[in-house]
């Protein structure tokens, strides 16, 4: 029989934190304990295992007042103890992703002051319509719009039971027993569900809070632990690999309010202990396990249904749609692409509602004094008002004309490059018709109030604009860095009405930012997705390109922040050597000028200090260029849901050398980079960017210095510094 050991290294969960306790400690555990098998023969036995944990009364006897340490000894300090599963980002995101979708809710949730009997069945049908509302309505905007809805919803009574309907627990007599409703999984045979197929469980009680006025009490905590204990510990014993990361969404709910409770860890260190089932998977909950709880919120309205736009109702969704993705894979749709519509809705709305742009206020574009009417919208001027919100949508042939320091220019639309919140179009050049360039649209000033991705959007121009300002105003220029071409505010028809040069008017486009670049290309992320991994030749190329990019951004004291596929772009030969590609890093709207700068959040490309610390290191842009390469040699990169598994992937990965033994596949001299990266991450010592770039510039084109690469005011030398720069007494050094 094979066992997993358990690791010498006190591995403490994220969200809640035991210090001084030592895995190895035997409270409660007798000496036949073992650990967690991975045979086929011991998934039998911890199936049975399984069965034994039923008694929940003693798990939160024991398990209580843990919990109230980590929650309750301290009110002050339980922000920081216990985190909420999302950031209220990613909910107001995910609300403007709905913005369109209609979630309509059939049975409502009964309003009562006293808590009825005969209230129950009501309450269960409202239960199991709202689940199987936000599933299917989640299912349905961001997997496929039309086939059969691979999930179900069922109720059970206890951990291990059968699971019923609420029709058949009403024939039955079972009502009284149900504990909740779970999301089930379709697996062709849904005749005898079983509990690893539950991708969610939502349990209903009467009282969520029990009297706490920090939130869930202690003992609501505790149960909802036990049951996702219970799914994990089912999910695991059905799989036949060894992959033990895993999480579970338990959603807690009354007939008012709501919240849930996320629950995860490694369930390899769970001691595997047949006499005294409950003990090991308490001292595997304070030991190893991650446990975030979110604020509770009112779900459930007094006219009975969900507020769909409230955060309460909003953090469930969210945890529905990571439950979706660990049954059924990634969405066809994300998130962020949905919610980068929200601009144009919010204006369309405006139009159909009769309002136009003035200034910072609204104000209704026809007013009567003596009585408030609903007249019939002119069909001419409706017409005028919609082509002016689509306008600011450009489309192909479309002219568009800006002012540049009081200079008109002109740009022909050829193309419209919508990545996320950035509206991007290439176009050509009215004065020089066989120039392309690519053109940053930012948002009107006046929308930036009641628009988070507007302000996003307004951000990234004007921040791209300064960055490239700087890096022209220290005389850098680098075939591998963007080049400002015209910078200034889109001209619109008819007279403007602006007071002074730097003012606006009340047309809608007044004011409205605009950056044009060059060159042009296509993201690696596309590339990738249709050519797939690249050639060693390409990966080096890029990986030399990247580095000379940021180290001509150094100079400037410029750190990128935000490398990823969707940032890079690769062009098509240009200059003297028309017969090559080159990489340039696009996007520096989020680059780092001084230390309160915040740097972009990318879960799967963001260095590992920038996600702990919300700021970049001196290494980070190379720790970024490091996952990049790994993703275009084709290494897999999971899409992560959190912080604290983004980091967790990032530990395993080189701790286990997986990306080195990727790139080393490819090329050693790209293994020899990511083990330089490898020493210098986190740390304040600088990357030495020069070294590299010689190494890889003979590896790309056989010499040491082909040709000027970069060409700036003052004189730029290439020194043939130590083998480790800033990580010399760590001992590395390589031959290449």
């Amino acid at each position: 029989m094979d066992f997993y050991k358990v690791s010498e290294r006190n591995d403490l969960g994220l969200m809640f934190e035991r210090p001084g306790v030592s895995p190895d400690r035997s409270s409660g555990i007798s000496t036949s304990s073992k650990y967690i098998p991975t045979s086929r023969r011991a998934f039998k036995g911890l199936k049975d295992y399984i069965k034994k944990l039923v008694d929940i009364e003693t798990f939160t006897r024991d398990l209580e007042d843990w919990i109230l340490v980590k929650t309750y000894s301290n009110p002050a300090q339980r922000k920081q103890l216990v985190r909420s599963p999302f950031q209220i980002e990613e909910l107001h995101q995910l609300d403007y992703a709905l913005e369109g979708v209609l979630l309509q809710q059939l049975f409502r949730m009964p309003f009562s002051l006293s808590a009825a009997d005969e209230l129950k069945e009501d309450e269960y049908l409202s239960l199991e319509d709202f689940l199987y509302t936000i599933v299917d309505g989640l299912w349905r905007t961001f997997w496929h719009k039309s086939g059969p809805l691979p999930f179900f919803v069922s109720c059970p009574c206890y951990p291990g039971s059968k699971f019923y309907t609420v029709e058949r627990a009403i024939s039955r007599g079972r009502l009284g027993s149900l504990c909740g409703a779970a999301l089930i999984s379709k697996n062709g045979n849904d005749s005898h569900v079983q509990w690893d197929q539950v991708a969610e469980l939502a349990l209903f009680k009467q009282d969520i809070a029990q009297g706490s006025e920090f939130g869930f009490s202690a003992a609501t905590i505790c149960e909802a632990i036990f049951y996702g204990l219970h799914i994990l510990l089912s999910r695991y014993s059905n799989k036949s690999s060894s992959e033990t990361n895993d999480s579970v969404y338990v959603l807690v709910l009354d007939s008012k309010f709501g919240g849930l409770i996320k629950l995860g860890g490694d369930l390899s260190k769970l001691e595997f202990n047949s006499t005294n089932p409950c003990d090991a998977v308490v001292d595997w909950v304070k030991l190893h396990a991650e446990v975030n709880i979110s604020p509770i919120d009112r779900v459930w309205n007094k006219l009975g249904n969900a507020n769909w736009g409230d955060l309460g109702t909003l953090q469930l969704l969210l945890a529905t749609f990571y439950s979706i993705i660990q049954c059924k894979g990634p969405p066809r749709k994300s998130i962020a692409s949905l919610a980068a519509d929200h601009s144009l809705r919010l204006q369309k709305r405006r139009i159909e509602s009769r309002f136009v742009c003035n200034g910072y206020e609204l104000v209704p574009s026809q007013q009567s004094a003596t009585k408030r009417e609903i007249v019939e919208l002119d069909h001419a001027e409706d017409t005028f008002f919609r082509k002016q919100v689509s306008r600011l949508n450009f489309q192909r042939g479309e002219v568009m004309l800006l002012e540049d320091q009081q200079e008109w220019k002109g740009f022909c639309i050829q193309e419209t490059l919508a990545e996320g919140n950035v509206w991007s179009y290439n176009a050509l050049s009215v004065e020089h018709p066989g120039d392309l360039f690519t053109i940053y649209v930012g948002a009107h000033p006046s929308r930036l109030e009641p628009s988070w991705e507007d302000m996003s959007l307004w951000y990234q121009v004007q921040r791209q604009t300064k960055v490239l300002n700087i890096l022209k105003q220290h005389g850098i220029s680098s075939n591998y860095l963007p080049e400002l071409v015209a910078s200034g505010r889109i001209l619109h028809p008819g007279s403007c009405r602006k007071q002074s040069p730097g003012g606006r008017c009340d047309h809608p486009w007044c004011g409205t930012p605009v950056l044009v670049t060059r060159p042009v290309g296509e993201p690696l992320s596309s590339i990738v997705a249709r050519s797939g991994p690249f050639s060693t030749e390409e990966a080096l190329r890029c990986c030399r390109d990247c580095v000379s990019a940021l180290r001509s951004a150094l100079m400037a004291n410029i750190q990128h922040g935000d490398i990823c596929p969707e940032n890079i772009i690769r062009v098509n030969g240009r200059g003297s050597s028309r017969t090559k590609v080159t990489y340039v890093p696009i996007s520096w709207g989020r680059a780092v000028l001084e230390d309160r700068d915040s740097p972009a959040m990318n879960l799967q490309f963001s260095s590992t200090h920038a996600l702990q610390q919300g700021k970049l290191c001196p290494s980070s842009d190379a720790e970024s260029l490091i996952y990049l390469l790994y993703f275009i040699c084709g290494g897999a990169i999971a899409q992560q849901d959190s912080i604290e598994s983004a980091l967790q992937w990032r530990e395993k990965c080189w701790a286990k050398r997986l990306i080195q033994h990727q790139l080393g596949e490819v090329s050693a001299l790209l293994k020899a980079f990511a083990d330089y990266v490898d020493s210098l991450r986190g740390t304040p010592y600088p990357v030495d960017y020069n070294i590299w770039l010689r190494r890889l510039n003979k590896a790309v084109d056989g010499s040491l210095d082909r040709g000027k690469l970069i060409e700036a005011a003052t004189t730029l030398t290439i020194e043939d510094v130590a083998e480790s720069s800033g990580t010399s007494g760590a001992g590395t050094t390589f031959s290449c």
